[in-house]
């Protein structure tokens, strides 16, 4: 059984990829959440639980040679927009500098597959927060080799995920208060946990196979955020965009169509120009992506 060490595994979204995976890899997480991470542990008795900060890359370096995994994961990040673009030293030194930490302790004790986890929001970047994920994309894609497989998975909106707008929303209806939307016309991307996750492990599958240097990401449905928060109250405040917020999130930009390889449900960049057919003929994004039915938001909200 391969290991698999997580940082920010108990995380949501780490949570979610152990819960779906727990048979198939040994797992060990690195937080530096303490009370996260004991839920982790009651969840998931058979988790080694590890306690570091991303900045600290001895720390690192530490663990990963304890734990010697098979696969790394890297969920950490600051995430939030807002708080980025209001702290942009503090997201540079999470999520560029923390990340060059990770592959230098990848590389230093010679872990096979790194896989990070990134954004549309690197997609054609226009805030602190894409701007540093964008980073992160292509140092991933330098420190790639054939020995140490280094690759990147590209998320939109994940529902359901600690800090995300359905249970906030939920929140806010549960005590009567008015759900705050920053504009009537804000369109996301958004898919499952569990379509999340089992992008992660088909990116690791791919990387086993194929090599790394890739960014991953798959297809999804477009969604109009006004209309989701219409499915979940009628009481709904706009309070205008926020900084750095943006109306529309791309996934693939017209830049990067011609280096696109769509491989079952793989949409891959790669740092070479496809000379075939399999490839996205215009940008993606939550402007023209299809649209997601009331069926399917009903879905995600009950996730």
């Amino acid at each position: 059984m391969k290991k698999v060490l997580i940082i920010g595994g108990s995380g949501t979204i780490g949570s979610a990829f152990i819960k779906e995976f727990y048979e198939e890899y040994e797992f060990s997480s690195i937080s530096r959440n303490e009370l996260m991470q004991a839920d982790l542990k009651r969840n998931f008795p058979k988790v080694d639980i590890h306690f570091s900060d991303i900045e600290s890359e001895s720390s690192l370096i530490t663990i990963f040679s304890k734990v010697k995994p098979d696969i790394v994961i890297h969920m950490a990040a600051m995430k939030h927009v807002d708080l980025a673009q209001e702290n942009p030293i503090n997201a540079c030194k999470v999520n560029v500098l923390g990340s060059l930490n990770v592959i230098s302790a990848s590389t230093k004790t010679d872990v096979p597959i790194t896989i990070a986890i990134s954004t549309d929001k690197a997609c054609f970047p226009e805030n602190v927060y894409g701007y540093s994920k964008s980073l992160m994309e292509h140092c991933f894609h330098d420190a790639n080799t054939s020995r140490n497989k280094f690759a990147v998975c590209r998320f939109a909106n994940v529902a359901n995920t600690n800090g995300s707008v359905i249970p906030f929303w939920l929140s806010q209806k549960e005590k009567n208060e008015s759900l705050k939307l920053t504009d009537k016309n804000m369109n996301r991307l958004m898919f499952s946990q569990k379509s999340a996750v089992n992008l992660i492990n088909d990116s690791i599958k791919y990387c086993e196979k194929n090599g790394g240097g890739f960014t991953a990401s798959t297809f999804m449905k477009s969604i109009n955020m006004y209309n989701l928060a219409g499915v979940i109250s009628n009481d709904v405040e706009i309070i205008g965009l926020r900084p750095g917020e943006r109306l529309n999130e791309k996934l693939i930009s017209q830049k990067e169509l011609e280096y696109t390889y769509i491989e079952d449900d793989l949409i891959l960049l790669k740092k070479e120009p496809n000379p075939n057919d399999n490839k996205l003929e215009q940008e993606y994004s939550s402007e023209n992506a299809d649209e997601m039915s009331l069926q399917e938001m009903l879905e995600l909200i009950n996730e």
